[in-house]
This record gives C-alpha cells, sequence and structure tokens, in this order.
C-alpha cells in the first residue's frame, strides 16, 4: 500500500469517526464499532471490538460511560481520542506494528511507550517506585522528541510519561503540541494543575493526566504531605471543566486496599469527573523498600474480584496491572507491548523493573527494543500457563535473576539490585504463596475460558 493512500485512508477513517460525534447516542457508537471494526486486519482487535459492542447493546456502565466521554469532553479533545488514540494507535498503529514491521523488520514493535523526562518531584513520598533515581533534569527536550519520532515511524502512537512529576518540566508542552498525532497518557500528582494547566491541557486535546491517591483525605496526606489531597480535587475540578479526559492511579498496599476499591472512593472519582481508575500493587523497590507493605496474597485475589464487580456496576473504566494478566495473556514487559526509558536514558523492562543494558542516548529505539536483554525477556513470555501470575518480579522471580546475571543487567539506581539479592527469599516466598491460590482460580474460572479464546484463535 503508497504512502499517499494510507494517509488517505487514515483521513477517511478520521473523518468517518468523527461524523459520529455532533449526536452521540449509544445507536451511534454502536454503528462506530462496526466500522472501526472493518478498518482493524488484527482479529485479536476485532475480538476486542465486538466485545465492545456487546456492552453498548445491553446498556452497560462502561457503555453508558463512553457516551459520557463523548459528551462530557471538549470538542478538541473528543477529536483527539479519535484520531490519535483510536485510529492512529489502535487501528492504523496496529496494523503496522503488527503486521507491517515484522514483515519488513522482522520484529513487532510494542503498542505504548513509557517515557520519564525527570525524575524530580515536588513532593516526597516514602515507598516512591523513582524516589532513588537522580533528581536532575532528565531528558531533554530534543531526545524526547526523537525518541517519539522513531516510536512513530514503527507505528507506536501511544506514550505514556511519569517520573519524577512531569509537570516539573513545562516544555514538556511543546512536545504534546509538535506530536499532535499522538495520544499521551500522564502520570502525575496532580499538584501543579491549575486552571492555566488545564486549559493549555485542552487545547492541546491529546493529553490525559492519571492522578495519584491514596485514598481519602487522611491517607492521601499522610503520606503526600498535608493539604495534597485538597489540591487533587481542585486539579480534577479544573479537568473536568476545561473538558480534559482524565483518570485516578492508586498504588495498593497491604493497609489502604479495601479503601482505594471501595464504593466510596468509585463514586468519588465518578463524581469528580474522572473516567480511568489505574491499580499498580506496591512493588519493594525505589525509596526504602519493605515487602510488609506489599499486599498480600490473599488481598491481591480480593483485588481482582472486586475490580469485576466495579466493573459490572460503576461507570469507570478500571484497569488493574497486574491481575488483568488474563486479558494481555501475561506480562508486556521487555518490549513485548511496552518498554520504560527513564530519565537517565536507562532503556528498562517496565516501570518497577530497574536494571538497563542500553542507553537511549547512543542507540536508536529499534536497537534497544532488538537487545539480547529484551529480546530474553519476551523469549519467556508468558512465564507461565496462568496469566494470573503474569509478573517476573514477584510471580516468577527466577526469570528475572537469570536475565540480569546473564546480560550483565545494571541496576539504575542505588539499591536497585535489593530485588534480586536482600529480598530474594521474601519475594520466593511470597511467589509461592500467591501462586497456590491463583493456580486454584485459574483452574476454577479461567482455565476453560482460555482454551476456547486460544481454539478460536487459532481458527479464526
Amino acid at each position: 500500500m503508497t504512502t499517499s493512500f494510507k494517509r488517505f485512508t487514515k483521513a477517511q477513517a478520521a473523518k468517518t469517526l468523527l461524523g459520529f460525534l455532533p449526536h452521540v447516542s449509544i445507536e451511534s457508537l454502536i454503528r462506530a464499532s462496526h466500522f472501526a471494526e472493518k478498518l482493524t486486519r488484527v482479529e485479536r482487535d476485532r475480538e476486542a471490538i465486538r466485545a465492545l459492542r456487546e456492552l453498548f447493546e445491553r446498556r452497560h456502565p462502561a457503555a453508558m460511560m463512553a457516551k459520557e466521554i463523548v459528551e462530557r469532553l471538549s470538542p478538541n479533545v473528543q477529536r483527539k481520542i479519535i484520531s490519535n488514540l483510536f485510529v492512529n494507535a489502535f487501528l492504523i498503529g496496529t496494523d503496522k506494528r503488527e503486521i507491517d514491521m515484522p514483515a519488513k523488520e522482522g520484529f513487532k514493535p510494542p503498542m505504548l511507550l513509557v517515557i520519564s523526562p525527570t525524575m524530580r518531584c515536588n513532593l516526597l513520598c516514602p515507598g516512591c517506585y523513582a524516589g532513588e533515581y537522580q533528581q536532575h533534569e532528565g531528558l531533554s527536550t530534543d531526545l524526547v522528541d526523537r525518541i517519539i519520532r522513531e516510536a512513530k515511524a514503527m507505528g507506536t502512537y501511544f506514550i505514556t510519561m511519569s517520573g519524577g512529576e512531569v509537570f516539573m518540566r513545562p516544555d514538556m508542552f511543546d512536545i504534546w503540541e509538535e506530536h499532535s498525532d499522538v495520544f499521551f497518557q500522564l502520570y502525575t500528582n496532580g499538584t501543579l494543575i491549575d486552571k492555566d494547566a488545564a486549559a493549555r491541557l485542552e487545547r492541546c486535546g491529546n493529553v490525559a493526566p492519571m492522578i495519584s491517591l491514596e485514598g481519602m483525605k487522611e491517607e492521601t496526606d499522610a503520606r503526600r504531605g498535608p493539604g495534597t489531597f485538597d489540591r487533587v480535587m481542585d486539579a480534577m475540578d479544573n479537568l473536568r471543566e476545561a473538558g480534559v479526559l482524565f483518570g485516578a492511579s492508586f498504588t495498593e498496599t497491604r493497609h489502604n486496599m479495601e479503601l482505594i476499591a471501595s464504593d466510596e472512593m468509585m463514586d468519588l472519582l465518578v463524581e469528580k469527573g474522572a473516567l480511568v481508575a489505574w491499580y499498580f500493587q506496591y512493588i519493594p523497590i525505589g525509596r526504602e523498600p519493605h515487602t510488609e507493605l506489599m499486599p498480600t496474597p490473599r488481598q491481591r485475589d480480593w483485588l481482582r474480584r472486586r475490580v469485576l464487580e466495579i466493573r459490572e456496576t460503576k461507570a469507570i473504566f478500571v484497569g488493574d496491572f497486574w491481575n488483568d494478566g488474563y486479558y494481555v495473556e501475561g506480562c508486556i514487559a521487555g518490549g513485548r507491548e511496552y518498554i520504560h526509558i527513564n530519565a537517565n536514558g536507562d532503556v528498562e523492562p517496565c516501570v518497577f523493573c530497574h536494571f538497563a543494558v542500553d542507553n537511549i542516548k547512543g542507540k536508536t529505539l529499534k536497537e534497544v527494543l532488538n537487545s539480547d536483554f529484551m529480546k530474553a525477556i519476551r523469549s519467556h513470555q508468558p512465564y507461565r500457563e496462568n496469566y494470573l501470575t503474569p509478573c517476573m518480579l514477584i510471580d516468577e522471580p527466577d526469570v528475572l535473576r537469570e536475565v540480569v546475571a546473564k546480560y550483565r543487567a545494571h541496576p539504575t539506581h542505588e539499591g536497585a539490585e535489593t530485588l534480586v539479592t536482600d529480598l530474594k527469599d521474601e519475594i520466593d516466598r511470597y511467589a509461592r504463596e500467591y501462586r497456590a491460590i491463583a493456580d486454584d482460580v485459574w483452574e476454577r474460572e479461567y482455565k476453560e475460558k482460555n482454551a476456547r479464546r486460544v481454539a478460536s484463535a487459532r481458527y479464526s
């Protein structure tokens, strides 16, 4: 297919999908899903679109949320979600990553990149996964620009930015505006999102902040500092009033698990206008790591069941980075679906895996994705048949130890090596205890369903 024809197809796809926006209804979203299904050549994505359409057809809370997204957001944000996220990242980008690039280059690029432009932060939270990185300015604007251009050339149009605090780098607004065809997701503490920042985010249209919370006011202020919760609530108000897509992010620990997944918390987020909530399990890395902060294996399984309840009853999209391993068929790190580039330029398999062999400052994105280290990680995936145990850090830690030793991956900050040294016995014990629970759940609830999914993919 010629480049000019691809551009024409992209423009027509965006124009057609945008045509569903002015008079939004469940029926128009169903029609849009039929059109989107025809656009993609990847069967897995067609299956996902059909599943989404089924939610629309039975008026599921998630379907009603999708309708509210379109109605509540500013016209510019609406357009960017359609053109950048759905058309560029998930339709055209998926075809390029999964069909064109393997045929041309011999490998499949990841769906997204996580870039931490800086590790500096205006807060000093205990247990922060990024807390032991060097607190310097970080990646240059030109380098971030170069990484994103190389990603787009491979079909990757979904970029997550983390840190550190992204809004400590006001030059990132220039990046978001320059790459107006990319969709950016940000992880932020939210304290720097005033009305002016929210208004500029709306003008960009292609940026979705995910704001960190520890719970309600008492819990958030206890870890992040007095007044933080109120500033986060103000930030959410500013974003909602500006018509910007935003959500929340939670680090689940042994002590806050039930609160952050409570009806009270979900109802607050919906009231504030948040449309997404992400759960990330505490991993003993970064500043003052403690395994006793990790959710117990039984708590981890409780959250899996609780998230399923939330999805059936609340008008908010919920993602659980570990317990959703079933839906993505195990670990997505190591370049299978994403990598992390930290503020030093070190290329890490995952934001929680602080080991690297390459630095992006001296190599291309294609080169670091195809390093022996990253390819070795991908060769082990999935680490187990049970996708409820997807992680090489805490579920199958022998994999991490093997690849770190074999490829001499260096810790990317002082103390990162403790995950494979000092904490080894505690991590092994945790993995055994959780696998006993997860394997029983897999046999009862997922194994047969997964076999049907595999058979369907084989004969599609």
